[in-house]
């Protein structure tokens, strides 16, 4: 078979070239071969009318002559993990003979959320409200900034025996995740920068973030951690835990106490 399979969390720039798939369809068929086409992530719906990057869709990728296509279950589809295979009829039936079906087939978990997930996709004017990946790609870059100063007092008072300052500051989101790995949305973040040269202090911080119930993912970057609120839904459960925040116990310093050296 002929393959051609999606740069995925990779960027090739430069002198490349990407041979169209209709080319390598004719080529297949000439000599009576299957064309098949990895998506990596893979999406049912054209993202550019969303304001997203366009990204080829399954359904194209048939249509430019591919035997067969396969994408992720979840990433941009939005759905379960797992592996999805559609094409010609006579080829899934062979893949299906195979043993190796059998041992790779999936949990009646898995189908049931898949089947949850596709049963959106029949109301696509609702799509972006209803699944939970289209939402977030698509929440604009103003209510998140609104959301990041609601929230900038409460993370002062928590933080407030900590050796840092906290502001907010616009952020570019990475989307990745087996497709459109360059691509970035705006954003806004809470950003956490260390008094002084105390850089040991946003670990710790970091490490605390995720210690917490509901564990709170930042980046650290450009010496500050950075909580990119693109995917905060749920403001109210963020504020909660912010008051169980411990911060370790600084070492004591030669010639006095931790504290004369705060």
């Amino acid at each position: 078979m002929i393959t051609k399979v999606h740069a995925s969390n990779d960027a090739i720039a430069g002198f490349t070239a990407s041979v169209p798939e209709p080319d390598l369809a004719a080529l297949a068929h000439a000599r009576d071969l299957p064309f098949v086409v990895d998506l990596g992530s893979g999406t049912l719906v054209d993202l550019s009318p969303y304001g997203l990057p366009h990204e080829p869709t399954v359904r194209e990728t048939l249509a430019h002559g591919a035997d067969l296509v396969t994408f992720s279950g979840d990433k941009l589809l939005g759905g379960p993990e797992a592996g999805i295979l559609v094409g010609r009829a006579d080829l899934i039936a062979r893949i299906k003979k195979n043993p190796l079906k059998r041992a790779l087939r999936l949990g009646k978990l898995t189908l049931a959320a898949l089947e949850a997930v596709l049963r959106l996709y029949r109301d696509p004017q609702r799509l972006s409200e209803r699944l939970p990946t289209l939402r977030l790609l698509t929440r604009p870059a103003a209510v998140i900034e609104s959301l990041a100063a609601g929230l900038l007092p409460d993370l002062v008072q928590a933080l407030a025996s900590w050796p840092v300052r906290v502001a907010t500051a616009p952020v570019q989101s990475q989307i990745g995740s087996g497709a459109l790995p360059v691509d970035r949305l705006p954003s806004h973040a809470l950003v956490v920068r260390p008094q002084g040269r105390r850089t040991g202090v946003l670990r710790d911080l970091e490490a605390a973030l995720r210690a917490l119930p509901i564990p709170v993912i930042g980046r650290l970057a450009e010496g500050a951690l950075w909580l990119d609120l693109r995917c905060l839904e749920d403001p109210e459960t963020f504020r909660s835990q912010l008051g169980t925040l411990t911060r370790p116990c600084d070492e004591e310093q030669p010639g006095g106490s931790a504290n004369e050296h705060q």
